[in-house]
């Protein structure tokens, strides 16, 4: 049994080898299970991560009046003629993807009270593009109590062009407008896998969207939306946990169940760091022979470097041969895990949105605490390539993100074990 205060111990010095197949994508699950709010019936999600987060948004669609029912990676969704507009202070406080049912619950019920979101402690996530993007389209919003308020007796097409382009905003301004009146035009908006996800399972229930995946989205709104079975994208930010591992342990990983071109330039990173890499129709193989060269990043939306994978670049420079520069650019408060690298021996240096890692051959084992979901599966990595057992403490993190982190990386030669351990302690 999992609980909120294990840790994982982590000894160094396997090379990892097999295959892998990675499940759904959590950053487009819990939308899809948002956006089931937009039809009255039963929505079926199929290929869904067992990770902790979605229990999270079971809790928050049921306090909403909705019956869920999780069986493996299988969600059922069964959402009443009226839903109710409060979403659960607490259930959404757990984590921040949960914000995702202010579009849907503005459209739906023409009211949305949802507490400001919680979660990852990397850096401020404002809600001020939502709100702007739900206001262009006839709500009014306010922050109220800890919540942000959305009403809208009725909503009409809009054009709205967002200041940087916001994943979050973008799903809520794309299913609060497939209900709308009229046509909605939203520019600069996100690109990443996920969105498209999220509008195919939109097209598949009704709506009329176009240009999904470029930066201009077209939406002419629809009076009712059905309830539909679709299957979830595979994980990309997994999928590059995985490519990593490889690198940063001289592995030899194939990764299966994802679109490589969903990581096109994740996998030219780890093939510059000198690793193989060969692409499948729904997979990849890294193979990485000798000690990783220094290779620079720098964070973007997509189709840019992931800040979701950039724990785990910051671990593999920690151990390439040169110096690296890696620039943040997404989240202000990313570099926290520097920190916990440093206990490991790595040899790193903040510069504001910076920072320069000089490569030394070998960590050194430490106790070290998760701040995030990746921070906490970088900080496995590195614990990976240290001398002795390495303890990540604060690894419900990692349950949040990855289904069955320790088991599969036992299968691919790790050593590795989930120590338990009592609240009072």
């Amino acid at each position: 049994m999992k609980s909120r205060n294990d840790s994982f111990k982590v000894t160094g010095g396997a090379r990892l080898q097999g295959q892998v197949r990675v499940a759904g994508a959590k950053n487009s699950v819990l939308k899809l299970m948002g956006a089931a709010l937009l039809a009255e019936g039963t929505t079926v999600l199929t290929n869904c991560p067992e990770i902790a987060d979605v229990p999270y948004m079971a809790d928050v669609l049921r306090g909403l009046g909705c019956r869920v029912v999780l069986d493996g990676p299988t969600v059922y969704i069964t959402v009443p003629e009226h839903v109710t507009s409060d979403a659960d202070f607490d259930a959404v406080r757990k984590f921040r993807a949960s914000v995702c049912v202010l579009g849907p619950l503005t459209a739906r019920s023409h009211r949305a009270v949802v507490a400001l979101p919680g979660g990852d402690a990397i850096g401020s996530r404002p809600l001020d593009m939502h709100q702007s993007g739900l206001e262009k389209l006839g709500a009014t919003t306010k922050i109220e109590h800890g919540c942000v308020v959305s009403e809208a007796e009725s909503l009409h097409g809009a054009s709205i062009k967002l200041d940087f382009p916001s994943v979050g905003a973008t799903e809520n301004i794309l299913t609060a407008a497939v209900l709308a009146e009229g046509t909605t035009v939203l520019d600069n908006a996100a690109r990443e896998p996920e969105i498209v996800d999220l509008c195919t399972m939109l097209s598949e229930m009704g709506a009329k969207i176009s240009g999904a995946g470029s930066n201009t989205i077209t939406v002419e709104g629809v009076p009712r939306l059905d309830p539909v079975r679709h299957e979830v994208i595979g994980d990309r930010i997994v999928a590059g946990t995985w490519a990593y591992a490889a690198a940063i342990t001289q592995g030899d990983i194939t990764v299966g169940g994802i679109d490589p071109s969903f990581l096109h330039l994740v996998l030219e990173k780890v093939k510059g760091a000198g690793a193989e890499v060969e692409t499948y129709a729904t997979g990849f193989r890294v193979v990485q022979n000798h000690r990783p060269k220094a290779v620079d990043y720098q964070t973007l939306p997509f189709p840019g470097f992931p800040t979701d994978l950039q724990p785990m670049a910051i671990a593999l420079c920690s151990v390439s041969e040169g110096t690296s520069v890696i620039t943040e650019n997404v989240f202000e408060s990313r570099f926290r895990f520097v920190d916990e690298m440093t206990r490991l021996g790595a040899d790193a240096y903040i510069d504001g949105h910076h920072v320069m890692i000089r490569g030394v051959e070998q960590l050194s084992s430490a106790p070290v605490w998760s701040s995030d979901i990746r921070a906490g599966a970088g900080l496995v990595l590195a614990g990976l390539c240290a001398d002795g057992m390495t303890e990540v403490n604060d690894v419900y993190h990692i349950d949040r993100g990855y289904p069955d982190f320790v088991e599969t990386l036992t299968e691919l030669g790790a050593t590795i074990e989930r120590a338990h351990h009592d609240s009072a302690e």
